[in-house]
């Protein structure tokens, strides 16, 4: 049985191992422009994806549809999904809310989440994204949006203290393009966006690639914009019994990354990170119990 909590997104990407080489093709092709590429008539999507309609047919029952109008009608509640607000979200969740305690809601709502999104991660890109973390050839970038900023800023402070040459970037400010100046082909990005996707993430994205940077995107399930610019996406499950999503599962990949990073250059974040106790102990910044 499929997993209605699972996108279509999460089904291509679980399956693209056992599609046919036709229906690999198609897959791509939707998840190029996702969600808009099925919103179309079959025939649309078959030819845009230079495929068969009948192999159009054939996907859309493989990832649990009865057809493709009901394979169209699950992408628009993921758009209304996307697209709502906070307010939206507390009704839609409110009218079907349990008994139990909110503690236990929410906590099982995260498990799932963690569960799920985990599920979905690929070791190799993980790998790949704490290679190029630690990669000090070229700066690191870390950009955040109007809530995720929390997020990046937790990044940023500990990879201060890993490497050198990180940069916080305030996607926020007006003043942005003006960190861009100096970026270099082989620097790497560090971006965050979830839905409500922030159009200066997007713009961001767009200019740091064609300085020929490598992008990594923490992103939720439904993708940002961006992924289709990204060299490595995360993309984490963030629905909760609350008006607002989580970030629960994205800062624990946040905490993994950063502890690989550091594992894997432990000489030198050993040394800064002793070098930023002295200059702690210096400024008599916390207060000493001895």
């Amino acid at each position: 049985m499929t997993d209605p909590t699972l996108t279509i997104a999460d089904r291509l990407q679980t399956r693209l191992d056992s599609l046919t080489r036709a229906e690999r093709q198609l897959a791509q092709a939707i998840l190029e422009n996702y969600p808009a590429s099925g919103l179309g008539p079959i025939a649309a999507l078959a030819a845009d994806a230079d495929v068969s309609t009948p192999t159009v047919a054939r996907m859309v029952q493989k990832l649990g549809f009865k057809g493709y109008a009901e394979f169209q009608a699950d992408l628009r509640e993921e758009i209304k999904a996307k697209v709502s607000g906070p307010i939206a979200k507390h009704d839609t969740w409110a009218e079907g809310a349990p008994e139990e305690h909110m503690l236990n809601r929410f906590t099982e709502a995260v498990i799932g989440n963690i569960r799920n999104s985990l599920s979905q991660i690929d070791t190799a890109d993980f790998d790949t994204a704490c290679a190029h973390l630690a990669d000090t050839s070229g700066k690191l970038h870390i950009v955040g949006g109007r809530i995720t900023h929390t997020l990046a800023e937790y990044l940023f402070l500990h990879m201060q203290m890993i490497r050198p040459d990180v940069i916080h970037i305030q996607s926020t400010s007006n003043a942005w393009p003006h960190y861009l100046l100096d970026v270099r082909e082989g620097d790497v990005f560090v971006i965050f966006d979830v839905r409500r996707y922030e159009a200066n993430t997007l713009k961001l994205a767009e200019m740091a690639r064609a300085r020929g940077a490598r992008l990594i995107l923490f992103t939720d399930q439904w993708r940002s914009p961006v992924h289709q610019l990204a060299d490595i996406c995360f993309s984490s499950r963030i629905v909760v019994p609350s008006a607002w999503d989580s970030a629960a599962t994205t800062l624990l990949l946040i905490e993994t990354l950063i502890a690989q990073v550091q594992n894997n250059a432990w000489d030198r974040t050993r040394d800064r990170t002793q070098a930023l106790e002295e200059m702690f102990d210096q400024t008599k910044l916390f207060r000493k119990f001895t």
